[in-house]
Formats: structure tokens, sequence, C-alpha cells
């Protein structure tokens, strides 16, 4: 598995992979975010905005059906990636149950009631944090 900028993907092997996963915001993607290149398809996208100094949102977090065993792995990869990029926290917005099962097993922290979610409302699902050290 390799993180590829979606900038720098293959065009082809994005514009397939855009076309099969009509909720991937696609410029976004390729504006600031990442593919998931998995034996040489993408199989999964993710973008780490920074929001704030030292603070980023992990927004649009998607893998296939194919890959989805992986995605410990990738999230795993995503905090690497932060830690690279010097951040201090990272946020993230579950609305799956098993992706909240994943994030509490990875040391992510809930949010309610806190700065941030009032900062961000949205009606469905669980904010979670991850402290980069």
């Amino acid at each position: 598995m390799k993180l590829v900028p979606a900038d720098k993907a293959p065009k082809k092997e994005l514009t397939r992979f855009l076309d099969k996963n009509e909720n991937v915001d696609g410029d976004l993607l390729v504006d600031k975010g990442y593919a998931v290149d998995v034996d040489g398809q993408i199989e999964g996208c993710f973008v780490l905005d920074a929001v704030e100094d030292g603070i980023y949102w992990l927004k649009q977090l998607y893998i296939t059906k194919d890959a989805a065993s992986k995605l410990p792995v990738l999230l795993e990869a995503i905090l690497t990636l932060a830690k690279e990029k010097q951040a201090q926290k990272v946020y993230v917005h579950s609305h799956q149950p098993m992706v909240d099962i994943l994030l509490e097993a990875l040391q992510f922290h809930p949010q309610a009631g806190s700065e941030w979610v009032d900062k961000y409302p949205i009606e469905k699902g669980n904010w979670w944090t991850y402290n980069v050290s």
C-alpha cells in the first residue's frame, strides 16, 4: 500500500476510482488529498487538511470494500504522515460504528461539546481527535 498525492497519481487510474465512487469530491482530493495505491490500483483516498497551525482535519477518508481490511494500516499510515507534517492534533468525523471502534482502538479520543465540535457542527456521527506526539 502506498500513499500518493492525488495530483501525482496516474490520471487514468484516478479517473477510474472517481467514476466508481461518486461520493468522493474529486476536486478537493486532487487539490489537497492522497490516493491509496494497492498493487497498482487506487483503492482509497483521504484529505489531510491543515485547518489551523498544527491542527489537521482528516476528511473524505474512503476505502473500497475490496481493500477494507487495510483500513487499520491506512489509518496508521495517515497518522505517520500527520507526524511528518508536524501536526499536533488530527480530527476526524466518523459516521460508521465500525470506524468508531477502530478509531478508539487506535487511541483516538471522542469529542463531544468541545470548541472544535461547536466550530464544525455535523448532525450525524462522532468527532474524534488524536494527539500526535
